[in-house]
């Protein structure tokens, strides 16, 4: 599935053809932008957000979706996802909804961590001189938050955020990190843990990597191609360095 963009053309695929050099020996890179997706990629907050949601919708009287259908809406912006879960909820309700799901996770957001051994890899992936970016169906508010919390201001070139573009999987998100870094589709990769975030990557025409330790089984991941499928942090890692 594609979507339409009314935005300017991306750059050229063949612009950048010469792999840019990087400081790791005399290695180039095959990709000048990574894109991480946050929940569930970076960030151990996959079973949080199930509870969560399944708490909200519990408050405002819906039926409590399972792990596995709450898990599956990760990655969207937060409205669409509680919505998908929460069919039954009447959409005069979604206010309340949205509010009790923000009063469950702000309780919980101390408990959240990057996954051990994420914050050496984006170390290691900058100082070899890739561009990083987050694409995240988190709000604005809520990365910048996360992001001061865990002393990563600076760590990345870039962000986008749900609420302020298309939400995942649209591939708006990924058309604006190209345009603004003059970056072509086949240099930009993306990495995350759904099917949103992979099919996102497909549409915008560029390459991906799942990781099967977040939201999404990683069963599902084969029909959109992604590059690799890592099944941990050390081995996401270990293929960019070689690949990356």
């Amino acid at each position: 599935m594609t979507h339409p963009s009314s935005l300017p053309p991306l750059p050229d695929a063949s612009a950048g053809s010469s792999p840019a050099a990087g400081t790791d020996g005399d290695r180039a890179l095959q990709f000048d932008l990574i894109a991480f997706d946050w929940d569930g990629t970076l960030y151990d907050s996959t079973g949080i957000i199930v509870r969560c949601i399944q708490e909200a919708v519990r408050d405002v009287g819906g039926t409590v979706p399972g792990d596995e259908q709450a898990a599956y809406v990760i990655g969207m912006s937060l409205m669409q996802a509680l919505a998908h879960a929460a069919p039954d909820v009447p959409v005069e309700r979604h206010p309340l909804l949205r509010e009790r799901y923000a009063h469950h996770y702000h309780r919980h957001q101390d408990d959240i961590s990057l996954f051990p051994g994420a914050l050496d890899l984006l170390r290691r992936l900058k100082a070899c001189g890739h561009r990083l970016a987050v694409a995240t169906g988190k709000s604005r508010v809520g990365l910048d938050r996360v992001l001061r919390a865990e002393e990563l201001q600076g760590m990345f070139d870039a962000s986008r955020t749900a609420d302020e573009t298309a939400g995942k999987p649209h591939p708006r998100m990924l058309h604006e990190l190209m345009r603004q870094f003059g970056v072509a589709p086949r240099r930009l990769l993306m990495v995350g843990d759904t099917t949103h975030d992979l099919q996102m990557a497909l549409n915008a025409g560029c390459p991906s990597v799942g990781v099967s330790y977040g939201a999404h089984a990683h069963g599902s991941f084969a029909a959109l191609h992604p590059r690799h499928i890592a099944h941990s942090v050390e081995e996401l890692g270990a293929w960019l360095r070689d690949f990356g």
